[in-house]
């Protein structure tokens, strides 16, 4: 079972895309999924609820309720969890002995890099992350490549303690496709697997986490 915790001292980073964008992609390669949403804002579990007449349909878990790692299937193979807006390290350091990596989407932003850098820093020094027994990186998110401020935020990410991991591009697409339960990974038109590829370097360093 791989367990993956997204997580972010902000809100507004695409957090929650993130998190339904990974659980629809194993949910549609056939993997047994659960969604954990930690945030009371609920918006993973209605994306759930929205999904549930699919094929490739993610069970949510309300991870806000006590006892809710002991509601997990045991035939459950994938299982995301998407922490609350505004986590502390303190926060994500009781998740660390249940999950295999954290991700943390950025935002190229100055205000969001100087937001998240103390955070980034901070979990990059938790034992288990320092030590490798659970994977930490950087998902760079929303970008748009061809402009100068991307880049140098990008360069501000790259110097940040934990590695970038994947670089994902700006498009509305996310938003009309979570709007309906669904993911980029459920259309095939030749534009959205453009942005599916996004993703491909993310899922191989996943991988290295099972």
């Amino acid at each position: 079972m791989r367990k993956v915790l997204i997580a972010s001292c902000k809100g507004g980073c695409g957090k929650t895309t993130l998190a339904t964008h990974l659980a629809a992609h194993d949910a549609i390669a056939g993997f047994n999924t659960v969604l954990v949403d930690c945030d009371r804002l609920a918006a993973s579990r209605h994306w759930c609820e929205r999904r549930a007449g699919m094929a490739s349909a993610v069970l949510p878990i309300d991870g806000t309720r006590r006892g809710w790692r002991e509601r997990i299937p045991d035939g459950a193979q994938r299982v995301i969890i998407d922490t609350a807006a505004g986590s502390t390290v303190e926060d994500i350091e009781g998740f660390l002995d249940f999950v295999d990596a954290v991700l943390v989407p950025v935002l190229p932003s100055p205000f969001d890099l100087e937001a998240s850098s103390p955070f980034v820093q901070g979990l990059a020094q938790l034992a288990r992350i320092k030590r490798d027994k659970v994977g930490g990186g950087l998902v760079a998110n929303r970008l748009r490549p061809w402009t100068h401020g991307t880049q140098l935020a990008l360069e501000q990410m790259r110097q940040m303690a934990l590695p970038v991991v994947a670089e994902i591009r700006d498009t509305q697409g996310y938003v009309m496709a979570t709007g309906l339960g669904k993911s980029l990974f459920d259309y095939h038109s030749e534009a959205v697997r453009g942005h599916q590829d996004d993703w491909k370097p993310l899922l191989r360093w996943l991988k290295k986490h099972d």
